[in-house]
């Protein structure tokens, strides 16, 4: 899977702190000719990765960032942490870093494989959509998490894993309104100033009397530029971006570290107490609370005021026919409100 990476991410490395580099030097730094190097910034552009060109100055990257570096991630992973990873890498691309940890089957009980991508040529998030992140502009990881046996509360794992993440993401933006800006919206997205910011898709392979083996996959917008915030937009979504409310592209690192360390934390309680310690932190922090909303489940929808949330982790829905449970669905806040 590691293989070596191509120029085009050869040449990102490069540009990643944000000065100018001309293509001579670029090709001399990499061994290979202008012309290559000229190929690999097109590509990063056709990925998505806002590149400056000026004459007699060279290139650099609209946005400086932080290449994913497995070295220093691990490195900032608390001693505890760091016992349970049996695995953390980061590759340029993949298809899909969830299906790539679901491919896997050996992994001992509690502890944890992490994959991260620069992008994903096939990500996805819930119901089958797909997932817009260019390289640098977000962080694509999933962790793969073994529990001893299914776990009572399973259901609600996603719930817990958004409070886990929901800490990390208000450590890396200034300020008090970090409190207020950043929500979760059931069942697994992350929100920004009402837009989403993330989401979380959790997979998993289960034996009916053995372990549990669960993928967790997370995508974050770091930095977004107009021309991916317009097709994410067409798709109907109105994204946010962890850099528009002050966080920094360069600490990237750092905050993968804060949520593998957050995740695994997170998980190791849920094994023995559900989701109990986080229940409360989910509630302070619902998008939906007290808010109309339509509920879209198989080829029916109805609509209500969302009361937030259940003992088990279900959507509670006051209708026109009472309080309703809603344990699965697609969820959108009403444009009448």
């Amino acid at each position: 899977m590691l293989g070596r990476p191509p120029l085009s991410s050869r040449v990102y490395t490069e540009l990643a702190p944000g000065a100018f580099r001309s293509g001579a030097a670029l090709a001399g730094q990499l061994g290979v000719s202008r012309n290559a190097i000229w190929k690999a910034v097109h590509s990063l552009r056709e990925l998505g990765v806002p590149v400056h060109a000026v004459p007699h100055r060279g290139y650099r990257l609209a946005s400086p960032c932080a290449p994913l570096e497995p070295r220093a991630i691990h490195a900032a992973l608390s001693p505890q942490v760091r016992q349970r990873i049996r695995r953390l890498e980061a590759v340029w691309s993949v298809e899909s870093t969830n299906r790539a940890l679901l491919a896997r089957s050996d992994l001992p009980p509690e502890h944890a494989d992490v994959l991260l991508a620069e992008y994903q040529t096939s990500g996805r998030g819930r119901l089958g959509r797909a997932w817009l992140a260019p390289p640098g502009g977000s962080i694509c990881l999933s962790l793969g998490w073994c529990f001893p046996e299914l776990p009572q509360e399973l259901a609600a794992l996603g719930l817990a894993v958004g409070v886990c993440a929901l800490r990390a993401l208000r450590a890396h933006i200034p300020g008090d309104a970090a409190h207020h800006k950043l929500m979760l919206k059931w069942p697994n997205d992350l929100i920004l100033d009402d837009r989403k910011l993330g989401g979380i898709l959790i997979e998993l392979r289960a034996e009916s009397a053995g372990p549990t083996y669960v993928v967790i996959g997370i995508g974050i917008n770091l930095v977004l530029s107009a021309r991916i915030l317009e097709q994410i937009a067409a798709t109907g979504t109105r994204a946010a971006d962890l850099a528009s409310a002050g966080a920094d592209p360069r600490r990237r690192n750092e905050l993968v570290a804060n949520l593998v360390s957050g995740i695994v934390a997170g998980l190791a309680r849920f094994r023995y107490e559900g989701l109990g310690p986080f229940i409360e932190e989910w509630r302070a922090a619902d998008a939906l609370s007290g808010r109309p909303v339509t509920v879209r489940m198989a080829e029916t929808s109805w609509r209500g005021i969302a009361r937030g949330i259940d003992a088990g982790g279900a959507l509670l829905v006051e209708s026109a026919y009472g309080m309703q449970r809603v344990l699965s669905g697609d969820i959108s806040v009403r444009a009448d409100e």
